[in-house]
């Protein structure tokens, strides 16, 4: 039995012996050429054969006439790994290329050209593999890592038994086993990202690789050219055993991660809160209020309940609680409460108050129903019908503002307090005050003539019309003079004050005024003031 040759070893040296035709080892019946390759200087080229220096020759490549191990040495790039030639009677030969996982190969059991071989047997770390491949060559397609080894194979040649040089088959990895990098705990919605991670193999430019992911064995991601997977927001469903596999282009070579646990966690619910729409929960009465309930921290689905005071019942459901009109009886506490199906969180109760805008605003007299002396106090009420409190009140005099409250006391009335009189109440919506509602009390006539002993206030909402018939029949009762233009109204007929308050006024038909006011004085006493 010969050497040993060993190929699909790549050396560190940059130095290559290349051999035509591209088998390992090479026999001598085949016209062997070798040729030396290195990325060194150039120079001369210096050979070796069986470890001993055969020349110096200027020439890269020769053909091989005799059998043995040779090397050669460039300078700058040292000494290549050594190449075989055999003239032995029965050979196992296999391809020069660097062998990889995946690969087609195929090794074969050859004699001399003028002999012939049967019987053939290969043999692995010396057991008989037990098959024979078309009579001299052995299929190691696609190879495996677990195909590295010792090979030779044994045949009959001229009926006499031999067997080849042994010839050790170094497959290398395509790519490294896999590994699968993550998070082994991560919060719901949380991204998951995942990490196939595999080099591969230097010894030839890299091809591409396929990935895969699994969870608890079944397929989560993929076949993908990238080596991640990514899921924008996982759920505590994504908790389980997570692994990855990774294929050659054809899929002849797969290697499997070991496996990454992964847990998701859910974030308990917390900071649950109500918001009102308007503001602060107060809202006029007939208008539309909206309750919004938020949720500060939580994962998982959301259920949401509405609740107001003791009541059992829920209100509504969702994130939102809408009021179309509000009523009086709308106001209270509102809560909201928040399930996640394993927990329940509640908010701070929110007050909602339905404001009444104010409304029919009026003047009591009081002490002015009846005849008052001058000098007197004088004291006017103000009110409303409906309305929220607080309600605040403010007099007006004249149309000038006076005083705040709602009672106004003017003490002992003089000339000066005569004029119009109104009460303005306000109430507001919100702490801000935005928005604002006002109710105007009718006006209350007060008149105060100088040197009258009393005093007394009529209300301004008495029609002018009411007003000129008092003054017509004082004018009447007084001087016991008018001029009529045609016949006396009949009963139901409604006089015009614009025209009496012409006549009034001194026209052209007024009789009294062209005998004189000392036979006929006119009298006008005032509203409310008694001579």
């Amino acid at each position: 039995m010969g050497p040993v040759q060993t190929f699909g070893i790549t050396s560190a040296q940059t130095t290559q012996l290349r051999v035509e035709p591209p088998w390992t080892p090479a026999v001598l019946w085949d016209r062997v050429t070798l040729t030396c390759e290195g990325s060194g200087t150039a120079g001369a080229t210096t050979w070796y054969k069986d470890g001993q220096r055969w020349g110096q020759e200027v020439w890269e490549k020769f053909v091989v006439t005799e059998s043995g191990t040779y090397t050669c040495d460039r300078p700058g790039s040292g000494l290549s790994p050594p190449m075989m030639v055999l003239n032995d009677q029965l050979v196992l030969q296999v391809p020069t290329q660097t062998l990889l996982e995946g690969d087609m190969v195929t090794l074969r059991c050859r004699v001399r050209p003028d002999t012939s071989v049967s019987r053939v047997q290969f043999y692995k770390d010396k057991k008989d593999l037990g098959m024979l491949l078309r009579g001299t060559e052995l299929s190691l397609s696609p190879l495996q890592q677990n195909h590295s080894g010792r090979y030779h194979c044994e045949g009959f040649v001229s009926l006499w038994p031999l067997s080849s040089s042994p010839v050790t088959v170094a497959v290398h990895e395509l790519f490294t086993v896999p590994v699968l990098e993550g998070p082994p705990e991560l919060i719901e919605g949380s991204l998951l990202n995942l990490s196939c991670l595999s080099s591969p193999s230097p010894l030839r430019p890299p091809a591409p690789l396929l990935h895969l992911f699994y969870r608890d064995g079944q397929l989560v991601g993929g076949p993908q050219v990238s080596s991640q997977l990514l899921v924008p927001a996982v759920g505590v469903s994504y908790s389980g055993n997570y692994s990855c596999q990774v294929r050659s282009e054809g899929g002849g070579v797969r290697k499997s991660s070991a496996r990454l646990r992964v847990m998701v966690r859910r974030v308990p619910l917390s900071g649950v809160f109500v918001s009102a729409q308007p503001p602060g929960g107060q809202v006029a009465l007939g208008d539309r209020l909206v309750l919004s309930c938020a949720v500060a921290a939580g994962t998982g689905p959301r259920s949401f309940t509405w609740h107001r005071g003791d009541l059992g019942t829920p209100l509504g459901t969702g994130p939102c609680l809408e009021l179309q009109h509000v009523e009086d009886n709308d106001s209270g506490q509102y809560q909201c409460r928040v399930s996640d199906g394993d927990s329940v969180a509640e908010s701070v109760p929110l007050n909602v108050t339905v404001l009444v805008p104010v409304a029919n605003a009026t003047i009591t007299p009081g002490p002015l129903s009846h005849q008052v002396h001058a000098g007197d106090p004088v004291t006017l009420r103000c009110s409303v019908q409906v309305g929220s409190a607080p309600v605040t009140f403010t007099w007006l005099h004249n149309g000038q503002e006076v005083a705040q409250g709602s009672v106004l006391e003017l003490g002992n009335v003089t000339v000066g307090h005569s004029g119009t009189y109104q009460c303005v109440a306000t109430n507001q919506l919100g702490q801000d005050g935005h928005r604002v509602f006002r109710a105007l009390s009718p006006e209350l006539a007060l008149e105060v003539t100088s040197g009258s002993p009393w005093v007394t206030a009529v209300a301004v909402n008495v029609g002018r019309t009411l007003l000129f018939l008092l003054l017509l029949l004082a004018v009447i009762g007084g001087c016991h003079c008018w001029h009529r233009r045609g016949p006396h109204p009949e009963e139901g007929m409604v006089l015009d004050p614009h025209i009496m308050g012409t006549e009034l006024a001194g026209g052209p038909h007024n009789q009294c005024h062209s005998e004189g006011p000392s036979r006929c004085p006119l009298a006008l006493p005032h509203l409310g003031i008694h001579k």
